[in-house]
């Protein structure tokens, strides 16, 4: 355990209840755990595609509520179809989920719904319950949901200690709500969410192996695609977004071209 962890850990314990750590914290912590991705896992650094990658992005960072974060969008050279959040404003989407999005809107779905755990600190609160109950999980949690055996571990090259847990059920719904409002205000299409998860749901069916780790972190009912459908009607201007918002975006064409100009992804996560 870091030494920061081991603080929290003691504030926490002295209360006699879980905390979550302060916004200076939770981006220390999250600044540590995103220096050990960047040490692990391989991520794809080519100016070119960062570029438009940022571009495709950039509509909904200027959506969310949290401007006290620099926030960081990462690509994880990756066949795997994924996305995960580190508290602190860094957020990772895997190369096979860009490559299977049909559309920017689609895309934009995941990675809203990603930075969603982010703005409402689901990850930092969690941070606070894990260090409360000295719990000690690593990056590879994030990815399968579950505590990773030896193997696993070795295999993903994972060396720092993690407090993550898989998020509840109440935080997915709060981060696919939010998400269709980020998706909303940037006018963007929020119906491109619900054809993202019947993606998903479809390659699972298909070939499950390129969907494993989505589903290890990220439960998904046929209950949540109702949701989102809900929160399209429910959510001020969303439900005229799905006839005038954006669907697509140039940039994200662009960079799902020089993706496949690069080799093919490797297909499970292995050590740089």
């Amino acid at each position: 355990m870091m030494p920061f962890e081991k603080a929290v850990a003691a504030a926490c314990l002295a209360g006699a209840v879980a905390c979550a750590p302060s916004v200076q914290q939770e981006v220390q912590m999250g600044d540590d755990y995103a220096a050990e991705i960047e040490r692990t896992m391989p991520l794809i650094k080519e100016s070119s595609i960062r570029s438009a990658f940022l571009t495709s992005v950039a509509p909904i960072r200027q959506a969310v509520n949290r401007t006290d974060l620099a926030w960081d969008f990462q690509i994880v050279n990756s066949d795997q179809v994924n996305a995960f959040a580190v508290p602190g404003g860094h957020i990772y989407v895997f190369r096979g989920l860009i490559e299977r999005a049909e559309h920017w809107d689609a895309f934009a779905g995941a990675v809203a719904h990603e930075v969603g755990h982010v703005d409402l600190r689901h990850s930092a609160q969690q941070m606070g319950t894990a260090s409360a109950a000295n719990t000690g999980l690593t990056l590879a949690y994030i990815l399968l949901g579950r505590q990773p055996s030896a193997g696993e571990q070795v295999a993903l090259g994972v060396g720092g200690s993690m407090v993550f847990a898989k998020f509840s059920r109440d935080d997915e719904r709060e981060a696919d709500s939010v998400a269709v409002g980020y998706l909303t205000e940037a006018r963007i299409d929020p119906s491109g969410m619900v054809d993202m998860f019947r993606t998903l749901q479809n390659l699972q069916q298909r070939d499950p192996s390129k969907v494993e780790l989505w589903f290890a972190s990220h439960p998904m009912p046929a209950e949540r695609i109702t949701n989102t459908e809900r929160y399209i009607n429910s959510t001020p201007g969303a439900r005229a977004a799905t006839r005038t918002g954006r669907s697509d975006l140039a940039a994200f064409n662009t960079l799902k071209q020089r993706l496949r100009a690069l080799p093919p992804a490797p297909k499970e996560l292995t050590t740089p």
